[in-house]
């Protein structure tokens, strides 16, 4: 077996590719927050590339976690000097596994805030990056403004040289790097978010104007934040990933990512401090991201939900299981074409319809495993950001939003925690405790769910909506999520 560390790089198999590059030529100049298994598919990959190309050694991560249970990676990381193997699963079983090393070094923030301010405000570093996952930007669902009431904001904002967020973090790299007389780095989101970007830079001002006005103003002119639209699923690293990694290529990897082949990335080209030439290696820099990234929320994000409550609920545990069912493949296919679609303008040099039917193919892929509940997972931060814009926007444009009521109400019958075999569901979201509260009353009180203000705003009050809405949950709770997908495709989106 043979462990993976700079030292035993010549002793892996001859089908496991490996960096052709001097990772010790590799200097940081990228600094990113959120290293999960995402990331280091994407960004990381996309770099990795590029040095293997002969360039951006000046392009090096530095990974930060943030959060608690971020030190495990940490750990295992450090122990493999970084690297780590990407294993791209084919749909005819192909593995094809590769070795990252663009990661430079890792950061525990909670163990050491001081050591990940003063790297974020060398001047080497051009790009501070996320992935933080849509709750990680603290802003409310339906207003979209920031929350300063979070108690851990209101910790760093009372102690704002000993931060704990990742705002808190950033704004501190970036005062001292004002004082200092050092140019702003660049502040790029790589989350599911639309106008990540925006969003991002939204945020980040409102956490510093509550240090003062005068930082709040000064970061929102001079810090750029570009948009992006990334893609490629990347399921949760299991104990099996591990295991298979061993069994077939005679690597120890502690933390292997696994994902489909597929990947995209198209990147607003705002980086005043200069970027890696990723167009070198597939990246798309465009003026304007927003076709793009409405393409994949409304399509592939919102389709995931929409595939997502009604599969666990029909007994299915992973998405190609669903997507290998033709009742479902065809609810799927009529979501993105009838409702999801026609909310989009023009995509440049994207056709719509082969794109839909790719996305079929990617969930049906069964080397990847992508369980439903990754899918059902933190859905009060998706749902409202994914799917609600596609009804409003149908609604006020007179298009059928029947498909997108019923991807709600087989929220709402999910989260009422037991599945159609009386089995508990195991609900994960961190508004749980009061969704689940309202969703046990469902049968008592059918509108409940979405009258929550917070989360719907007023598509309760939208008598199309609920009428669709109440029919589908009526249905869900007397014949089972089946039955009435098999009725609603076969009349067309209607009960």
């Amino acid at each position: 077996m043979t462990q993976l560390n700079n030292h035993n790089m010549g002793a892996l198999s001859a089908a496991v590719e490996t960096p052709s590059y001097d990772r010790q030529s590799v200097t940081p100049g990228i600094v990113h927050i959120g290293v999960g298994g995402f990331h280091r598919a994407h960004q990381a990959m996309y770099l990795d590339a590029l040095m293997n190309q002969g360039e951006a050694f000046e392009w090096g991560i530095v990974g930060v976690g943030v959060m608690p249970d971020d030190k495990r990676m940490q750990k295992a990381l450090a122990a493999q000097d970084y690297l780590y193997t990407l294993v791209v699963k084919h749909p005819d079983g192909e593995y094809q596994p590769r070795v990252i090393g663009s990661m430079v070094d890792y950061l525990f923030a909670p163990e050491d805030p001081e050591a990940v301010i003063e790297k974020m405000a060398d001047p080497a570093i051009k790009i501070v990056s996320l992935t933080v996952t849509e709750g990680g930007y603290n802003f409310h669902p339906v207003t979209g403004e920031f929350n300063l009431d979070s108690p851990l904001v209101r910790d760093d904002l009372a102690h704002p040289e000993q931060p704990s967020t990742s705002f808190g973090l950033v704004v501190e790299a970036l005062v001292r790097r004002r004082a200092r007389g050092i140019a702003p780095f660049t502040v790029m989101s790589c989350d599911n978010i639309q106008g990540n970007g925006d969003v991002a830079k939204r945020m980040f001002s409102a956490y510093a104007r509550a240090r003062s006005a005068g930082l709040g103003d000064w970061l929102a002119a001079e810090v750029a934040f570009p948009n992006a639209m990334v893609d490629r699923i990347t399921p949760v690293t299991a104990p099996v990933d591990i295991d298979e990694l061993a069994q077939r290529f005679d690597i120890e990897d502690a933390w292997p990512v696994v994902c489909e082949p597929f990947t995209q990335w198209v990147l607003e080209d705002h980086f005043p401090l200069g970027r890696p030439a990723l167009e070198k290696v597939g990246v798309q820099l465009v003026d304007d991201v927003e076709p793009y990234e409405l393409m994949k929320l409304r399509l592939l994000n919102a389709s995931h939900q929409a595939l997502a409550y009604f599969g666990y609920l029909a007994g299915y545990r992973y998405a190609h299981e669903v997507c290998q069912d033709p009742l479902f493949v065809e609810f799927l296919l009529s979501y993105m074409r009838e409702e999801g679609t026609p909310t989009l303008a023009p995509v440049p040099g994207v056709d719509l319809e082969t794109y839909r039917l790719t996305l079929i193919e990617r969930f049906a892929n069964p080397q990847i495993k992508d369980t439903l509940v990754r899918l059902c997972a933190e859905s009060s931060d998706r749902i409202p950001k994914w799917l609600v814009p596609v009804i409003r926007q149908q609604l006020a444009q007179g298009g059928e939003i029947e498909r997108s009521a019923a991807v709600v109400a087989s929220w709402a019958r999910y989260v009422e925690g037991v599945d159609e075999q009386g089995e508990a569901i195991d609900i994960v979201d961190r508004l749980r405790e009061p969704l689940m509260a309202i969703a046990t009353n469902n049968r008592k009180n059918p509108a409940a769910f979405v009258e929550n203000r917070e989360l719907f705003g007023d598509l309760a009050d939208q008598p199309r909506f609920l009428h669709a809405y109440l029919k589908i949950l009526t249905s869900l709770h007397e014949r089972g999520a089946r039955a009435t997908l098999e009725t609603l495709v076969a009349s067309k989106g209607t009960l």
